[in-house]
């Protein structure tokens, strides 16, 4: 059996959609178990990175956009086997849903909180990405100190 799967990639500069073949069903464990592996921060999204289709997917969008996050996006309204699948995968009801080094951080607002208390950027720097408001900062520090 031969099942295909649409997937964005953010990191791209145009919205770009490819095929990627898998050996299991799409929307099971495994297949998840799969996408999660192959990415540090993967983010399931209604609509695409630079087409959200919704609000919550459009701040989470903007989030990892101000922090410089490179990842793996997956429209869940191309598929209802995904949109039903990572819900049931994450046991979290709505979408999006953000993913770092496989683990589940959570959805629109709990993002948002991360953002503002500053644990986004130490969760980022666990797996190895550092922020670019930690780089901005950093830059910042740096001018001070030349004045």
């Amino acid at each position: 059996m031969f099942l295909v799967a649409r997937v964005v990639r953010a990191s791209h500069p145009i919205t770009s959609t490819f095929l990627r073949s898998c050996s299991t069903q799409v929307g099971s464990k495994e297949y998840f178990d799969k996408l999660l592996a192959d990415h540090k921060v993967v983010v399931f999204m209604k609509g695409t990175p630079h087409m959200p289709r919704c609000g919550f997917s459009n701040a989470v969008v903007q989030i990892l956009r101000m922090h410089g996050v490179e990842y793996d996006a997956h429209n869940v309204l191309e598929d209802e086997n995904v949109r039903q699948g990572i819900k049931e995968y994450s046991e979290w009801p709505t979408i999006p849903q953000v993913f770092v080094n496989g683990e589940f951080m959570g959805g629109c607002d709990i993002l948002l909180q991360m953002h503002q208390n500053g644990e986004l950027i130490e969760e980022l720097q666990k797996v190895g990405i550092t922020s670019a408001l930690l780089e901005a900062e950093a830059q910042d520090d740096k001018g001070d100190k030349n004045k």
